[in-house]
């Protein structure tokens, strides 16, 4: 059973720039630094289709926010040159409403994009993990309050005490003390006291990973190398452990870790391709969990609805105490936002909000969810212009404001 510790009252914060914007702090959290570099856009194709009417939205409403939606996407297109394409979902009343997209693959071959289109989330891909890794808990592989190094012998520094300290929930609400990833220049290292403050860190989750593979999962020592930050990484069965345990049982059977023949390629901001990142076992090991997953806004929506309207507790289902803790603020960050295990928490005066953007070179992403209202939606681009060109813009406008009114750009 995951023994879940009551913060109460208690706040940490971490001081950040006064002249720094919501949108460029959380673009800044969503970087999962997974790999190369980038490319973008040709004409506006487009598919979409308005999928379940729903009750919590006014019909008027609703139709009102597809057709804006549909004209909208387009046009910022055929605006941002360097933008090939975008594809959203959009989730009410617990159900997949609407899903749109636009653009191309990329821009030799100007194959369009659809539905199926598989995208990388970026470091949306941290809201997936920590649902895995609580449901891990559930099952008494983990405890949320419990350090680390009690389930794994590898310890990712030598000589610091400190990462004794370092627990699940401090990973997943970014307080371990960890940078958000190692370099040649700056080698791994823990920067404050855990439990201190918030500072938001890739390097927490793909530690976190590595110990979730050791007590559940399987790593092949035979097939290692070095990465671009100098540490060795082996193949693990990361992606088959997903699927079995959470992308599979949602239905999100277009979704994984490894390379997808179906996927977008990434693009640089002045539209340049960037040579995929055909991600292998090894790639999914180090950057899984914070960034490695490959999606589509249909199939990220069936998980939103998990979070929104969550079906009994069963072998791959949070029970109710463990999705609240989930979704509960456990840090402080500024006036305006909280995290809570795995999602940005932000506190309105029209009720919570979930949320986290996805910001891989080539690739930017942003999830919101509302659950008093159980809405939501998922916005992907192909494009490093992607947040600035189309998602701020979208998720900025009157119509979709009044679906879930987010403050996040």
């Amino acid at each position: 059973m995951c023994e879940m510790d009551n913060l109460g009252d208690e706040r940490l914060s971490l001081p950040l720039a006064s002249n720094a914007t919501r949108r460029n702090f959380l673009a800044g959290c969503g970087g999962a630094a997974v790999g190369l570099a980038s490319l973008s856009l040709s004409v506006c194709a487009g598919q979409s289709s308005a999928l379940a009417q729903a009750d919590s939205v006014a019909s008027s409403d609703t139709r009102s926010l597809i057709a804006d939606l549909e004209t909208r996407l387009p046009a910022l297109l055929s605006q941002s040159p360097n933008v090939p394409a975008v594809s959203m979902a959009l989730v009410a009343d617990a159900k997949l409403l609407w899903r749109g997209a636009f653009g191309v693959k990329d821009r030799t071959n100007k194959q369009p994009v659809d539905p199926a289109t598989v995208f990388e989330a970026g470091s949306v891909s941290k809201t997936v993990f920590a649902y895995a890794v609580l449901k891990s808990c559930e099952k008494g592989r983990l405890d949320l309050d419990t350090p680390l190094v009690k389930y794994a012998p590898d310890r990712p520094i030598e000589g610091d005490p400190r990462l004794d300290r370092i627990t699940p929930r401090m990973v997943l609400s970014h307080t371990g003390g960890f940078q958000n990833w190692r370099s040649t220049k700056e080698p791994l290292s823990i920067h404050f006291t855990p439990g201190e403050r918030w500072s938001y860190s890739g390097e927490g989750y793909s530690w976190l990973q590595s110990v979730l593979t050791h007590v559940a999962g399987h790593v092949n020592r035979n097939n290692c190398k070095a990465m671009e930050d100098g540490a060795r990484v082996c193949a693990t069965d990361f992606d088959r452990y997903m699927k079995a345990n959470l992308l599979t049982p949602f239905g999100m059977t277009s979704s994984g870790y490894l390379y997808h023949q179906s996927m977008a390629r990434p693009h640089d901001p002045e539209g340049r391709m960037i040579a995929d990142r055909k991600a292998t076992s090894i790639e999914a090991a180090r950057y899984g969990s914070a960034g490695g997953l490959h999606t589509t806004p249909t199939d990220y929506a069936k998980f939103l609805i998990e979070i929104l309207a969550p079906r009994p507790s069963d072998n791959y289902r949070l029970n109710a105490n463990s999705l609240a803790e989930m979704t509960r603020a456990q840090v402080k960050v500024k006036d305006w936002l909280s995290w809570g295990l795995g999602w940005a928490v932000e506190d309105l005066k029209s009720g919570k909000i979930l949320a986290h953007s996805g910001d891989n070179p080539g690739y930017k992403a942003l999830a919101a969810a509302w659950p008093e209202r159980r809405s939501g939606f998922i916005i992907m681009t192909n494009g490093d212009r992607g947040y600035d060109d189309i998602i701020a813009k979208v998720v900025k406008s009157e119509t979709l404001q009044r679906f879930l009114p987010t403050e996040l750009v």
